[in-house]
């Protein structure tokens, strides 16, 4: 691997058969050996690929240089491709959905290292002009999920309507937050999930199309993850280099476009192993799809 010189930026987006698109991103702030081992940094694809390209090459590059180690970033086409990926123990660092952070403690032992300090919660959104009132009013309708374990937007959704309403619909599944709330707009469904944080990420002119008709309690939101063979003197490295960002504009404008607008040290004790009273593993759908 040739040495690269300060500030240098790579990014490489290429197509494969397995997960349709991959970024790598490999920067640091000084030169490093032949030898150093980029870490792997997986990202759950909440966003089509080039919008989470875009939004995550910037942090990547700049928790590189703070860190003094390159960085590959990974972006994947589907929920299964990121799932597969990420439990096989193939990144070093993951930013994963809440259910997707216990599964990934309980396979791999990763360790949740920071999260957003605004607490996630999944939106039920349909048309705003549609009169529909109540979730009840939905009971045999087409509903639209990103994928079956996108958590707030789905996995928790559906339950939800089952468990608390009692109501029969049948799931769309569409690959991203984005396509659900486009796939609702243009009347494809009755009602789609979505969660508050990539609702507030669309334009002002997808908002006032729709209207949130329901939203889950809050839990505590995505981490960014560590495998338990990254050393814990560079996940406090990490995590510390993370927290400064938001001590200047430029880095608050990252943090904004990764959704850590406001990041906090993370607890799996106290923010992820209680979702395990939720008993979702039976709306838990096993699509993950191994490297080769």
């Amino acid at each position: 691997m040739p040495v690269l010189k300060r500030h240098t930026l790579l990014a490489v987006l290429r197509n494969s058969a397995l997960a349709g698109f991959m970024g790598l991103v490999l920067a640091t702030s000084g030169t490093y050996a032949a030898e150093s081992k980029p870490l792997v940094l997986s990202v759950v694809p909440r966003l089509p690929m080039t919008m989470t390209h875009r939004d995550w090459s910037p942090f990547t590059h700049r928790l590189a240089q703070a860190i003094h180690r390159p960085i590959e970033l990974r972006v994947f086409n589907t929920f299964a491709e990121f799932e597969g990926h990420a439990v096989s123990g193939q990144a070093d660092l993951v930013f994963a959905n809440p259910y997707q952070a216990l599964r990934l403690h309980r396979k791999q032992g990763f360790i949740p290292l920071l999260r957003d300090a605004r607490p996630l919660s999944g939106s039920l959104v349909v048309r705003s002009t549609d009169p529909i009132t109540s979730i009840r009013g939905l009971d045999g309708a087409r509903i639209a999920f990103p994928h079956p374990n996108a958590f707030g937007a789905s996995l928790y959704m559906r339950a939800l309507l089952e468990r608390e309403y009692g109501i029969r619909f049948t799931p769309v599944y569409v690959t991203t937050h984005a396509n659900v709330y486009r796939n609702v707009i243009h009347g494809k469904v009755a009602a789609g999930g979505g969660v508050n944080i990539t609702l507030n990420q669309e334009s002002p002119a997808v908002r006032a199309q729709l209207r949130v008709l329901y939203e889950t309690p809050g839990v505590a939101a995505h981490p960014l993850s560590a495998h338990p063979r990254v050393p814990a003197a560079l996940r406090e490295q990490i995590t510390a280099a993370v927290l400064r960002m938001r001590e200047d504009p430029a880095g608050r404008e990252i943090l904004q476009r990764v959704t850590l607008t406001q990041p906090v040290p993370a607890d799996y004790n106290r923010d992820y192993q209680p979702l395990e009273r939720l008993q979702l593993d039976s709306y838990y759908v096993d699509t993950t799809v191994a490297e080769p």
